[in-house]
């Protein structure tokens, strides 16, 4: 069955490959759903012989999302009035924890972009025998400093929420034009189709909202990142425009022995043309692990 019970909620989930393989398990970000890890990208990781385990996060896609988790007040949360967050990203990262014992699996090589490279380096720092190896892919530490988005891509995370399916998959068209990789950019046909599935698979605003309350609440994973043992790879868009390559750097930075692969012309997306260089670098990140 898809659907697991995990840290007392129901996450959707896949898997692909053989699971004899070791297993990789990848987190997707903010209001992203199992479907933006492209199923060819998946099968090619497959090709290398991972197992591999994709999943909704808690308030996206098919995985629970429920009324009691409120609706956050992101100015309170941000004034330090943290009364309306429903949970953070620590719980995320139990959610993550709770669906490797449910499909009973001791650890997995955990890779992460966005804000789940967040949820991954937070599994890493809290449940360190779960974590194989890390792939932390344009995220941040969630030290302030770093990462900070350019104002045109932050606006893009202002926007109201759509209300027809139209509205929604012009806008999601129009910030997946923003924020993406200006060295690689993508047919506007294929931001049509991805938009469009996803929006008819699952549309979720308030859930993105709620996880939103989760980054902006959480604290500065830095210090237990510098107690990451797991060998752990960072890969980063030069010109990210939504969290900037400094994120990236820091977190690299911040464990010890971590590698730094930086991609000019990589924005915040995963393009076509550099899934060779991301699998590449998931895989000899695993290598290393193996003789870890």
């Amino acid at each position: 069955m898809p659907d697991v019970q995990a840290n007392g909620i129901e996450l959707y989930h896949e898997t692909l490959g053989d699971p004899a393989g070791p297993p990789l398990l990848l987190v997707m970000g903010l209001g992203a759903q199992l479907i933006d890890w492209p199923q060819e990208f998946c099968e090619q990781l497959a090709g290398r012989g991972f197992f591999v385990v994709r999943f909704d996060n808690r308030d996206s896609g098919l995985s629970a999302s429920r009324p009691e988790w409120g609706v956050p007040d992101v100015r309170a949360i941000v004034a330090g009035d943290r009364s309306t967050v429903p949970y953070l990203l620590a719980d995320l990262a139990r959610d993550a924890a709770g669906l490797l014992d449910a499909l009973g699996l001791r650890r997995a090589h955990v890779v992460g972009a966005s804000m789940g490279g967040m949820i991954a380096q937070q599994l890493t720092i809290d449940h360190p025998e779960r974590v194989a190896s890390l792939c932390s892919i344009m995220s941040t530490t969630g030290e302030r400093s770093v990462g900070r988005a350019t104002p045109e891509a932050a606006a893009v995370l202002g926007r109201p929420p759509a209300r027809d399916r139209a509205t929604a998959v012009a806008a999601a068209v129009s910030a997946a034009r923003i924020v993406g990789s200006p060295g690689f950019p993508a047919p506007e046909d294929e931001l049509l189709r991805r938009a469009e599935a996803k929006y008819d698979r699952a549309y979720n605003p308030l859930g993105t909202l709620r996880q939103y309350a989760a980054i902006i609440a959480s604290p500065d994973r830095t210090a237990g990142l510098r107690g990451v043992t797991a060998p752990t790879v960072v890969v980063h868009g030069a010109d990210d425009p939504l969290i900037t390559v400094t994120g990236g750097e820091a977190t690299a930075d911040a464990v010890p022995g971590a590698e730094l692969v930086v991609i000019d012309g990589m924005g915040h997306d995963l393009p076509r043309a550099l899934w060779p260089r991301i699998i590449d670098a998931i895989a000899a990140n695993a290598l290393r692990a193996a003789v870890h």
